[in-house]
């Protein structure tokens, strides 16, 4: 007890000793410091912008500071590098577009989706986008997710109707680790063969590995040894043939949601219409036909302009929400007005989006107005896409694979440029003539019938 009781006394007043210490240098180091700097700064003059005392002690925060080397200030525009492509022997094209930033994007895409399903296999393609990145025969999907986070990456993979993703978001450095894995992801998967033989669509021609701040040469060599070996050997396009029709779903809800659509006939490969369509909606509220809920979630204003906002949420308090809508395809497409309204409200509801459709379709009902702030509304939708390198990434391979080249982003800003009211008049009677596709969810009782609402569009047919 003794002994421990006069360890904490030595303790203590060795501690307290260093703080005297310490205080006491740290007291003379100010004080020797304040004598070397007070003089410099410090005066009985008032300090004030006003008298110049300021400007007496400091250089200006204009002037540059002496000996110091600024780099060249970059310029107001720079040529954004060109889209290189390269055709393997086997028909695989590899495409890069260089950019001066320390990170890359590459991906593989695949034409190949869900339209190329048998009745056997439906489903596969969903089944090959929830395996992307998972167990390989080289890799287990911890060594996978190991590496991939080694690189400060990022995978990801899309499947839709016609096509497939695989991207991978990187540092430069990291491209021929990237490249590899994915490619190794894509060909050497852990799953029966048999399925994959079955639906494998995954030939050379049908693919293309496509990058972005990726130099073309260099992607090349990583490359070419990868893929140089895969098979070649052409599917058949099955023919897709819009009917229209009728479906409902009686389900346990007080609102009732109705969509109408039509037919885009071309989809992508129709290029004038394709863009047409994307200045009548895109997913940007401020375009011209928009819409949007009874409650404007981004923020005060969004989406307040559009035709659908003013015309239809702005006026009749029973609709929760009411938006135009698009799904393009290479060769077809689908467009119209999905809704959300009470079931007292729905029959009247429908009326206005058939009534919302013809005005479209009828010359004269859209301005000049609403078609310039549309046309600004899509070009800046364009720009902010075009920010994302995994984005810029996958529009090189959607486009060599949908057009067989990539089109610069100039081509597009001079269609939408070139747009007039009667093009848009014109794409909407073509799209309205088709036959009428409509699908009700919730309280269906109220809904009107087919045929009723197909005689709305029969002036069109």
């Amino acid at each position: 007890m003794f002994g421990a009781s006069l360890s904490r006394i030595l303790l203590r007043k060795l501690f307290d000793d260093g703080i005297h210490h310490i205080r006491c240098t740290s007291t003379r180091f100010l004080c020797n410091q304040n004598q070397q700097v007070f003089p410099r700064y410090s005066s009985k003059v008032p300090r004030s912008w006003f008298n110049g005392s300021y400007a007496n002690r400091f250089p200006p925060l204009n002037d540059p500071l002496p000996d110091l080397k600024l780099p060249r200030c970059l310029p107001d525009y720079v040529d954004p590098c060109p889209t290189t492509v390269t055709t393997l022997s086997n028909g695989l094209k590899i495409a890069s577009e260089d950019s001066p930033g320390p990170a890359a994007c590459i991906g593989l895409f695949v034409d190949c989706g869900s339209i190329y399903e048998s009745e056997q296999f439906t489903g596969v393609t969903h089944l090959l986008e929830r395996m992307a990145f998972k167990s390989t025969k080289n890799r287990s999907h911890l060594r996978i997710v190991r590496e991939v986070e080694a690189t400060g990456g990022n995978v990801g993979a899309s499947a839709s109707r016609e096509q497939m993703g695989y991207t991978y978001d990187t540092l430069k450095t990291y491209v021929p680790e990237a490249l590899e894995l994915l490619v190794d992801c894509i060909r050497n998967p852990v799953f029966l063969d048999s399925e994959v033989q079955d639906q494998e669509n995954y030939t050379a021609e049908r693919m293309v590995l496509a990058a972005f701040g990726v130099d073309h040469k260099k992607l090349l060599a990583i490359a070419k040894p990868l893929l140089y070996d895969l098979q070649s050997g052409p599917v058949k396009v099955p023919k897709s043939t819009y009917v229209g029709g009728d479906f409902r779903y009686r389900a346990d809800s007080q609102n009732t949601h109705v969509a109408l659509a039509f037919e885009v006939p071309g989809g992508w490969h129709q290029e004038k219409d394709a863009v047409t369509l994307t200045v009548l909606q895109t997913p940007m509220q401020q375009t011209l036909m928009g819409g949007g809920g009874s409650f404007s979630a981004g923020g005060p204003g969004k989406g307040m302009h559009s035709r659908l906002y003013l015309r239809v949420l702005n006026k009749y308090q029973e609709v929760q929400s009411f938006s135009a809508f698009s799904s393009v395809y290479n060769d077809t497409g689908l467009f119209g007005i999905n809704l959300t309204t009470g079931s007292d409200f729905v029959e009247q509801a429908v009326e206005v989006a058939a009534d919302e459709l013809l005005a479209i379709a009828t010359p004269g009902q859209v301005t000049e107005l609403e078609l310039h702030r549309a046309k600004n509304a899509t070009k800046l939708a364009v720009f902010m896409n075009l920010e994302s390198r995994m984005i810029v990434t996958e529009d090189i391979g959607r486009q060599i694979l949908t057009y067989g080249c990539r089109k610069p982003v100039q081509h597009f800003l001079r269609a939408i440029d070139e747009l007039t009211l009667d093009d848009l008049a014109t794409l909407a009677q073509k799209i309205l003539s088709s036959p009428l596709t409509m699908g009700s969810w919730g309280d269906v009782d109220q809904v009107p019938s087919y045929a009723s609402v197909s005689q709305h569009f029969r002036a069109v047919n």
